[in-house]
């Protein structure tokens, strides 16, 4: 008899995890599965490259600005329910996307996406949390940071494959009967949270007063190091290097690949060792990371470049398990939602800042903007320059996360 229920608990288990798994896969999809389209759209609406860079920005935005309220909205009227309806507003954009019959329309429709990708990403963190095993939380968030992975590195190879038979509505299209079967998913799998709209409001400062402040800044700084990788990566692969686009391509997947092998190990092993310790062990290999791009692919090539990455990329996997497990103990249900938001505003806030800011130091280390006319040196000196910095940054944040473990330790005795 309990052997037979507890199977049952299992596949129940099961059943939750791919829905949320599923949700997650969804939002990053969808934030990668349009850049590809550029060109395309660029020419089937007759507009400047300014203007349908808006698709892929005003999804973005629309997430960012909206993930804490999602949190929010989740511990106020329940996470099932505002998860539900995240995903019909999913549903329903991605619909009016693949319509759209102008492009100021289809921006629209990519911003309302947005907002449903916001009640996604934060809500199936926080279902997440709420619905493991107190003894396997680290590989539940291993399994978010794998399924994470897995969307924004299928977005652009899945766009590459539809758009030359179906044109850009494909990649659009492909996205209505997955967030469908999400929403099936999540009506039948996920369990009822009652009682949730009589919940009281909770203060975003009531929150921070948890001291959540430290893990929401490293998460911030670790974000914009990650995509640094992601900006200056491919300059310096195709012009410092002389690869060509096929061949950066290749070694550009190389980190999302040891992201999706490396996410529920990870989690496993913040499950066996304890989120802080792995914190810490995740911090120190990002920070190594960081400093062997300043210096190995300049010294030894594109060996060096692959050689950093493997070293960035699993203690970026082991930091995301750690934090979320961290930020996300010990917390009361009616704020699981807001916390969780707020992990998605300080990542989001970081991946522009390394966009932004980053991109900006190494132009400054380049000695120009056009890195088409920039001489090897130049480039060369503009990868040393940002990836020092980086490093710099994450000898920062390991600082900050050792004073945050040290006073916890100290209020705790």
């Amino acid at each position: 008899m309990g052997q037979a229920r507890s199977g049952v608990m299992e596949k129940a288990q099961a059943g939750i995890a791919v829905t949320l798994a599923l949700a997650m896969l969804l939002a990053a999809l969808g934030t990668s599965i349009a850049n590809i389209a550029l060109p395309a759209l660029a020419e089937a609406f007759s507009a400047p490259f300014a203007q349908v860079q808006a698709v892929v920005v005003a999804y973005l935005a629309a997430l960012t600005v909206c993930v804490v309220i999602a949190g929010r909205l989740g511990d106020r009227r329940g996470l099932k329910p505002m998860l539900v309806a995240g995903l019909a507003v999913f549903a329903v954009a991605s619909l009016l996307c693949a319509v759209a019959p102008n492009l100021p329309l289809l921006i629209g429709a990519r911003a309302l996406q947005g907002i449903g990708a916001a009640f996604l990403m934060t809500l199936a963190m926080a279902l997440m949390r709420q619905t493991a095993n107190e003894a396997r939380v680290g590989r539940a968030m291993g399994l978010l940071g794998t399924v994470s992975a897995l969307g924004t590195a299928l977005g652009p190879s899945l766009g590459g494959l539809l758009i030359p038979v179906t044109g850009w509505r494909g990649i659009f299209w492909v996205q209505v009967p997955l967030v469908i079967l999400a929403l099936i998913l999540a009506i039948t799998m996920l369990p009822a949270d009652p009682g949730k709209e009589k919940a009281p409001s909770v203060s975003l400062w009531s929150v921070m007063s948890r001291s959540l402040a430290p893990n929401l800044l490293v998460n911030g700084v670790v974000a914009a190091v990650m995509m640094t990788t992601l900006v200056v990566g491919p300059f310096y692969l195709g012009i410092g290097l002389g690869l060509t686009a096929p061949q950066v391509g290749f070694i550009m997947a190389v980190g999302p690949v040891i992201s999706i092998f490396s996410g529920v190990p990870s989690g496993r092993l913040v499950d066996a060792w304890g989120s802080g310790r792995m914190l810490a062990i995740g911090l120190g290999l990002l920070a190594t990371g960081a400093f062997l791009l300043a210096f190995l692919p300049n010294g030894i090539g594109v060996a060096g470049y692959v050689l950093s990455i493997i070293v960035l990329t699993p203690g970026y996997q082991l930091f995301q398990a750690a934090n979320n497990t961290a930020a996300l103990a010990d917390i009361s249900e009616d704020r699981r939602g807001t916390i969780s938001g707020l992990l998605g505003l300080s990542r989001n806030i970081g991946l522009i800042a390394g966009a932004s800011a980053m991109g900006a130091v190494f132009a400054f280390g380049v000695g120009t903007e056009e890195f088409a006319r920039a001489s090897t040196s130049a480039i060369a000196s503009g990868m040393r320059l940002t990836f020092l910095l980086a490093g710099a940054m994450m000898l920062a944040a390991i600082a900050v996360a050792m004073v945050h473990r040290h006073s916890a330790r100290q209020s705790s005795q």
